[in-house]
């Protein structure tokens, strides 16, 4: 695959991010443009490998040597082809999966990667380009019908698998805009929306019926969708956020970041924020406490919004700067990474646990109190550690417990696993015939490319038990 001699001959080259004082003064995506000739060459540099372990880093498992390849020999439309063979929605995860597919390179063992993250972007970003994607509607209907309840990656990729299928397929979506998290909790500094309102007319044209305002559990019944729909798949997300018990915790200024997030994705969209969390963090001190993702998207919105000063802290201790021993090619690496957010500016602080907030009289928070602790499990406190941080604005980003498990999990009595997730068979079913689950609300919080993968797979099922059997891919 690739140039023979290509993985050689060339470097690892991908896109640089526009300076820090240009992007943070905006919302838009990060990167610079990158010439389709250079990624001709990134795609030189993938290696006839006997075994090509990036399809066993990545959940879809793409058939990334063969797109490589066809960016390479400048086939692009026919790149295309292969790429949306197994992945729907390549350009979300070309811009906001962490590329588990690099992390299980080949050339990775003992060379930069190949950048298949950028080339997978160019080939779906071209595609657009040239006007190549068109709706795809089915030649014929099955004359059932399949209700989708969240319209995150998960069930935008199944809706779309189903309606392809020959099903009636109604999305149902609790916000006012159809994307889910990518909406709603990806800033747009590092996905633009209109990459999901092009999908959405897409998949609209294809013959997918979109029903926002839709809080199934709530405002939709679901009796009502038992009733009407020949199969429901739940594709909620796992929304139960992880608390903080410290003292002072009631304070005002303390707020779950995804209560926070999705205010500036909507002022970013024209809409007017109002309500309790209607907070920017201009001028004030903020503490993100979470060193993970949604934790650097806080950081960078905090930038964005010209904050006075921003930390993130971290529990865990910091990791190495390159491969950690304990997670040996092709495993996904535990190493330290920079994301753009930290490039921007802001305090890194690891190993460190917060002990309690302290307010001023009128009940905001204005102080936060640390101590430094050892390693996990245990995380003893380190004595003499002790420190006190001014805190105008405190995040918590610290992961999620699962799906939300009152309202329509309740009333639809399926079964939920250890950890608190619906549990299913292998054909993605719940403990309720005829009602499926996918994505984080099936197999807890992860990402992007789980999610399509998930959405897919399920579209897989719910397709084989209405009918049978299933010509869908898994």
């Amino acid at each position: 695959m690739g140039k023979v001699t290509g993985f050689i001959e060339f470097g690892r080259e991908v896109p640089t991010r526009r300076p820090v004082a240009e992007r943070v003064s905006d919302w838009k995506e990060i990167y610079e443009p990158f010439p389709l000739v250079k990624v001709q060459t990134q795609g030189a540099r993938c290696m006839d490998c006997g075994v090509p372990f990036c399809h066993n880093g990545c959940p879809l498992n793409n058939i990334i040597p063969d797109w490589n390849d066809l960016a390479y020999r400048d086939r692009w439309r026919d790149a295309i082809r292969v790429l949306h063979s197994t992945n729907n929605f390549p350009e979300f995860t070309g811009r906001i999966c962490p590329a588990p597919c690099e992390a299980a390179c080949v050339l990775g063992i003992n060379e930069p990667p190949v950048a298949i993250k950028t080339i997978e972007r160019t080939i779906i970003d071209h595609a657009w380009e040239e006007g190549w994607i068109v709706p795809e509607p089915p030649e014929t209907r099955t004359g059932r019908k399949v209700a989708v309840v969240g319209s995150g990656p998960a069930g935008m990729a199944a809706a779309q698998q189903l309606n392809r299928a020959g099903h009636s397929v109604t999305l149902f979506e609790k916000n006012d805009r159809i994307g889910g998290l990518m909406r709603y909790g990806i800033p747009d500094f590092k996905m633009e929306k209109h990459h999901i309102d092009r999908r959405v007319e897409q998949m609209k044209a294809e013959g997918v019926e979109f029903v926002v305002n839709a809080h199934v559990g709530h405002n939709v019944s679901v009796e009502e969708l038992r009733k009407n729909f020949d199969a429901v798949l739940l594709t909620g997300g796992s929304e139960a956020p992880r608390d903080i018990k410290a003292p002072g915790r009631e304070l005002q200024g303390i707020y779950f970041a995804m209560e926070w997030l999705p205010n500036q994705n909507k002022r970013v969209a024209g809409d007017t924020v109002k309500g309790e969390f209607d907070v920017l963090a201009t001028d004030k001190h903020v503490i993100i406490i979470g060193g993970g993702d949604t934790g650097a998207d806080c950081l960078g919105t905090s930038h964005r919004h010209k904050c006075k000063s921003v930390t993130q802290f971290e529990l865990m201790p910091m990791p190495p700067a390159q491969r950690a021993p304990s997670t040996p090619w092709p495993m996904w690496p535990l190493m330290l990474r920079t994301e753009s957010a930290h490039e921007e500016g802001g305090r890194r602080e690891w190993s460190i646990l917060t002990t309690k907030f302290e307010g001023d009289g009128e009940g905001n928070v204005r102080k936060l109190h640390t101590v430094k602790v050892g390693p996990a499990p245990k995380f003893e406190p380190i004595p003499g550690s002790e420190q006190v941080w001014d805190a105008d604005l405190v995040l918590l980003a610290m992961g999620f417990l699962g799906p939300v498990k009152g309202g329509m999990l309740e009333q639809l009595g399926v079964e939920l696993d250890n950890r608190g997730n619906v549990k299913c068979d292998e054909g993605y079913m719940s403990s309720v015939a005829g009602v499926f689950a996918a994505g984080d609300m099936r197999r807890g919080q992860s990402l992007v490319v789980w999610a399509i993968a998930e959405g897919r797979k399920a579209a897989r099922g719910v397709d084989a038990w209405l009918m049978g059997e299933s010509k869908l891919p898994g």
